[in-house]
């Protein structure tokens, strides 16, 4: 095998998670399937900490990464779109916030591929100044229901709603295909989309589920979890390994 490029995969704060109880040791931690997905891919996946207190040792972790890709999670703290919290609005993880936004932007800057899923896809619209909706059912009306989530008794590859693929779009040259059906565990969404993105795949009631840098730079987000659909989905499958091709050039 030729040269597996190392992804840098972000992880999230142990407490930061409903219903995680008070007491135990502080940890990060991130769900294996992104992991795998990675390595399936032919990358070289790792962990990236949430050092947000130390910019010089993430810039390290950083210069040695061949690509990011930022997974999905807990909500994104408004104070980072400059808004007050909806009491609608989950736990977050401000450490979290601050590192995936430093690498993100310290990857448009160099044009490092980078990957944004779900939670992530939010991330890179915020760090371009973006905003979101902190909850879709009480701020966004034609909303569909869109929290499909595992505690509430969805399996993670349920396909929740289709969305429709941008022709001509580097997601859409990706996955083959005009529309897709998807899995949904999010109940915030892109509300105005940065300078310098477009929308590349869109629900039925309207919302933005994927967008992409305008620029040429390899900065694809969808709002779907594709590390959970690439044991059945081809499409899925081959966004993985653009993005790990891509990471090894």
């Amino acid at each position: 095998m030729g040269h597996r490029p190392l992804i840098g995969i972000t992880t999230q704060t142990l407490h930061s998670i409903d219903g995680i109880p008070e007491g135990l040791p502080s940890s990060w931690m991130m769900n294996q399937r992104y992991l795998y997905a990675v390595a399936e891919s032919g990358g070289a996946p790792l962990m990236v900490p949430l050092i947000d207190d130390d910019s010089e040792t993430l810039r390290a972790i950083y210069d040695r990464l061949d690509g990011i890709l930022i997974p999905g999670g807990v909500d994104m703290d408004p104070h980072t779109f400059g808004e007050e919290r909806s009491p609608r609005l989950g736990r977050t993880d401000a450490a979290r916030d601050a590192v995936e936004l430093a690498l993100t932007r310290w990857a448009i800057e160099d044009k490092k591929p980078l990957l944004g899923l779900c939670r992530g896809s939010q991330v890179i619209n915020v760090a371009l100044g973006g905003t979101l909706y902190q909850d879709l059912e009480a701020e966004y009306p034609p909303a569909i229901k869109h929290d499909y989530f595992p505690n509430a008794g969805f399996a993670r590859d349920y396909l929740a709603h289709p969305v429709e693929v941008a022709r001509g779009s580097r997601l859409g040259d990706i996955l083959d295909r005009d529309d897709v059906r998807v899995n949904s565990m999010h109940h915030q969404g892109v509300k105005q989309l940065a300078p310098g993105l477009v929308v590349n795949a869109v629900a039925p009631d309207g919302l933005i589920e994927g967008l992409e840098s305008s620029n040429g730079h390899f900065m694809v987000g969808v709002q779907w979890h594709p590390e959970s659909l690439v044991d059945h989905d081809a499409g899925m499958r081959q966004l993985f390994r653009t993005f790990i091709d891509v990471s090894a050039r």
